[in-house]
């Protein structure tokens, strides 16, 4: 384990400014929505305002006073953020964010996880890692990192951060690092919460669907027909795409900000649902790393995990209305056969500890509390 601060050199910034000044633009959409791609307009206020406005050393100066730290495992440098709670019966938990997420969904969390104003709410020691190929962890130089890999890497880090039992939660690929943990009953993992779980209907389901579950239909429909093409892209050829991700901050805005919109919980603006600090912070951790191509890798490792598959350890689920995949708790009990806690939480969307931090809170200590008396 060995300490870890944010420096970015002041060459980088300028650099950043310098390749915003030298942009080559799009013409405007022949669309006044979305339905083609991240708007010229948005894009362009979203730019000046990072051009212009932008304070990196604010976000840099808060990732340091939280306490990053690296730790080589398999040959790879993970990052992470190591928050422990002045509370003396604080339970540790993992978190593990996804793509194009980072930590930085986590911030709005931690202080009310660590230390909570109530006495008698569960507090929690909270261990966050940047996914390999993601924010400030190592990228990897050859394949195998894919998700059950990266789930056994996270309970080694655990034991090397001297933690015996912890809890492990996720979102996005976090889900599906966290249902890895769960299903190879990594050791020291004595439950999970999930807020993207994931589940497959039966024949039988699908001849005579319920109103949950003609939901969970037609959002995959939408999903395959409209939402999937950068996955479909991430997933086949992640280099393709990383050139122009890593080379433009045009190009990577773009290509975040559009899931950043898809996937909240708005009324049809990104910033109803975040800032536009929140956003550039996240998208910063993209940028300064380039990590373009090497998040997109892991699409190519690992798509093929996003199946339903059977978790015997403790299971708690939190299911946020406009996830992008939703899935009836009907499907999902039949992989979790321990499952103590099913949360239906009014708002908030795919990026649920990001966008509605009070609930999500509430949903891990009710969800965590249940586990850690049973």
């Amino acid at each position: 384990m060995r300490p870890f601060t944010l420096e970015v050199p002041q060459s980088e910034l300028d650099d950043l400014k310098a390749r915003i000044d030298m942009a080559r633009w799009p013409e405007k959409e022949p669309v006044d929505d979305w339905s083609q791609g991240t708007p010229l307009a948005v894009l362009q206020d979203l730019v000046a305002y990072w051009r212009n406005d932008y304070d990196w050393r604010r976000c840099e100066a808060r990732l340091n006073a939280l306490g990053q730290f690296m730790t080589e495992i398999d040959g790879l440098d993970i990052h992470f953020l190591h928050v422990r709670s002045p509370r003396a019966d604080a339970m540790p938990v993992v978190m593990t964010h996804g793509w194009p997420g980072s930590v930085i969904e986590f911030m709005g969390v931690i202080d009310k996880l660590t230390n909570p104003d109530d006495p008698t709410a569960p507090a929690f020691h909270l261990v966050l890692p940047s996914l390999p190929g993601y924010g400030f962890s190592g990228k990897p130089t050859r394949t195998g990192w894919g998700v059950e890999k990266i789930g056994r890497a996270w309970g080694e880090l655990m034991a090397r951060l001297g933690y015996e039992k912890w809890f492990a939660q996720g979102g996005d690929w976090g889900s599906i690092v966290t249902t890895a943990i769960g299903v190879q009953q990594v050791p020291g993992c004595i439950g999970i919460h999930l807020n993207m779980p994931i589940a497959r209907p039966t024949e039988e389901d699908l001849a005579n669907p319920s109103p949950a579950e003609l939901k969970a239909l037609g959002a995959l429909k939408h999903y395959q027909d409209w939402d999937s093409g950068y996955s479909k892209q991430q997933s086949t050829r992640p280099q393709t795409v990383g050139y122009g991700l890593v080379d433009s901050p045009i190009g990577q805005a773009g290509w975040i900000l559009e899931k950043i919109w898809a996937w909240t919980d708005n009324q049809g603006s990104p910033w109803d649902a975040l800032s536009r600090d929140q956003v550039l912070d996240n998208i910063m951790l993209y940028w300064l790393p380039r990590n373009g191509a090497s998040s997109a890798r892991l699409y190519w490792e690992s798509f093929g995990s996003f199946a339903a598959q059977e978790i015997a350890i403790p299971v708690a689920v939190s299911a946020f209305p406009r996830e992008v995949l939703p899935t009836p708790r009907k499907w999902a009990e039949r992989n979790y056969r321990n499952l103590l806690h099913w949360g239906e939480v009014e708002r908030g969307g795919h990026f649920a500890a990001w966008e509605q931090p009070d609930a999500f809170v509430r949903e891990l200590c009710l969800a965590f509390g249940q586990m850690s008396s049973a």
